[in-house]
């Protein structure tokens, strides 16, 4: 009874830490507001300080623990489909091509049109790379198949960002390009996660309905489907719930990796193995994780600050070597 209900005291603790987090979020930034100000702003009108709370800081937390929170759901349940540790919603290609669209929206001046052009754009070719996925045949080639064809988009999409990036017309641009390939969540507003967020549930809720497959493709693809598992449904659910993750990711915070790979892990430590209990602690602990990268990049003592993706990286980096040097089992 204490193994099944420690990771029940565990998800529990991650979601009161992930709302910590967010609260102390508020009371961070370069324009000095006093706590009971902060509190004050968030439920009156306190004209300055109720536009900065409201309008700049809540915002931002709510973004980065949403990103965080998708990329951690959506590497869990791709490392679980994909039966590898080092699995991360980078590994289909989807997150190189959901930058590739927010890009491709920025390059061509699409933004001008409306605030929603632009994520929606990365969230559409999230979308249009699983789709690719499944039209080469992702519903019924092998997982390391699979994982090659995500590898070719992959490369793909990088390559056309970069072209994109080589021949942006203004510097302005290419400083806009930079902003959604290094990862932000600085300027975010509730629009920005109105669009999200009916994103991220779905994504959310065809991952977590994928589960009973993941646990049946633990014991192989042979057996899995030995014992009625509908291995089709579950790639399906699977890899289109991690579009739908990694398409509100990175329209509210831009290209944000090693995330999805660090998060399941350490969840692991105290969840187990069985991808169905690790999917929403794995989210809960992203969305902290990003949460208190971003606060960290607010507090450093630096001129200029840092982007989300260079602070997630520098912790994510050393934690995916790490993975890789202590997992004995790669791949199955």
């Amino acid at each position: 009874m204490r193994i099944k209900s420690q990771p029940i005291y565990a998800t529990g603790l991650l979601a009161l830490l992930g709302l910590v987090c967010v609260l102390f979020s508020l009371f961070t930034g370069p324009a000095a507001i006093g706590p009971a100000n902060v509190i004050k702003a968030l439920f009156s009108d306190q004209e300055a300080a109720t536009a900065i709370i409201r309008q700049i800081r809540l915002p931002r937390a709510l973004a980065a623990w949403l990103a965080g929170a998708c990329l951690g759901a959506a590497g869990a349940g791709l490392q679980g489909l994909l039966r590898n540790p080092l699995a991360e919603p980078g590994v289909l290609g989807v997150s190189a091509a959901s930058a590739l669209g927010a890009v491709t929206a920025i390059y061509f001046n699409f933004a001008a049109f409306a605030f929603w052009v632009t994520p929606m754009m990365a969230i559409v070719f999230a979308f249009a790379a699983t789709f690719a996925l499944y039209t080469l045949g992702a519903a019924r080639v092998s997982t390391a198949r699979l994982i090659l064809i995500g590898v070719g988009i992959s490369s793909f999409c990088g390559a056309l960002t970069s072209l994109a990036m080589n021949l942006a017309p203004n510097p302005f641009a290419l400083s806009d390009l930079v902003n959604w390939l290094f990862g932000t969540v600085a300027n975010r507003s509730f629009q920005d996660l109105a669009v999200a967020a009916p994103f991220a549930a779905a994504g959310f809720a065809m991952i977590m309905a994928s589960a009973p497959g993941l646990n049946a493709l633990t014991l192989g693809e042979e057996t899995a489907a030995t014992i009625g598992a509908n291995l089709k449904r579950t790639r399906m659910l699977a890899t289109l719930g991690a579009a739908a993750l990694v398409g509100a990711s990175v329209s509210i915070a831009g290209a944000i990796g090693f995330v999805g790979i660090v998060a399941p892990h350490i969840v692991r430590a105290f969840a187990g193995h069985n991808p169905a209990r690790i999917l929403l602690p794995s989210a809960l602990l992203g969305g902290l994780m990003l949460c208190a990268a971003d606060l960290a990049i607010r507090l450093a003592p630096f001129d200029q600050e840092l982007k989300l993706g260079v602070a997630a990286a520098l912790v994510g980096a050393p934690g995916f070597v790490w993975v890789a040097a202590t997992t004995k089992r790669i791949s199955s």
